[in-house]
């Protein structure tokens, strides 16, 4: 990437992978954007588990009644988790860290997709994150935020049009409604 604007412009959701593996250095450089990627007062809260196994990323993509199918094309897929025990902001630390790998795979000119976990069920009802746990081995302490699917892009996506950005979102020193017309009262 030229720079980071055009890297955040190319990222789009990928959902269609082709056949081909990533390399090691591929997985490794994923793994060390997401370690690298800041946390509250150093508490390093998340955890990542990587995987490759079709097999597993078969049963993974079942962990969602809808939206996550396509982990079972995918070359990899990376669980993104967190430990409440360690930060009250979790949350946050292990989002952070799931928008880096996403941001890492498009510097790699590789596809990727967040697949949502938290407050999410299977189809049977069960809680996504329990299905996630038990399909892991995942320790009890430890909550899954998301899964990182990644691989080589199955189709173009063209790059975010800036003409459709939603500027009535911004609010400039305090919040302004809009009044329907375009201007803020």
């Amino acid at each position: 990437m030229e720079n980071f604007s055009e890297l955040v412009k190319r990222r789009r959701s990928m959902r269609k992978f082709t056949e081909e593996e990533l390399t090691q250095d591929e997985v490794v450089t994923l793994l060390k954007a997401a370690l690298m990627s800041p946390t509250s007062k150093r508490s390093e809260s998340w955890q990542f588990i990587a995987v490759d196994d079709k097999e597993t990323l078969g049963k993974l993509a079942q962990c969602k009644a809808a939206g996550a199918a396509f982990v079972k094309d995918a070359a990899l897929a990376i669980v993104v988790m967190g430990d409440p025990l360690l930060s009250d902001v979790w949350i946050e630390d292990a989002s952070v860290a799931s928008t880096m790998i996403l941001m890492q795979a498009e510097d790699l000119n590789l596809g990727s997709c967040w697949i949502q976990v938290r407050e999410r069920y299977t189809a049977d009802g069960m809680p996504a994150n329990e299905y996630i746990h038990e399909l892991l081995d995942i320790p009890l302490q430890l909550q899954v935020l998301s899964v990182i699917a990644v691989g080589h892009k199955g189709m173009e996506r063209k790059p975010f049009d800036e003409s459709h950005l939603r500027w009535e979102k911004v609010h400039i020193n305090k919040y302004r409604e809009d009044n329907g017309n375009g201007n803020k009262q």
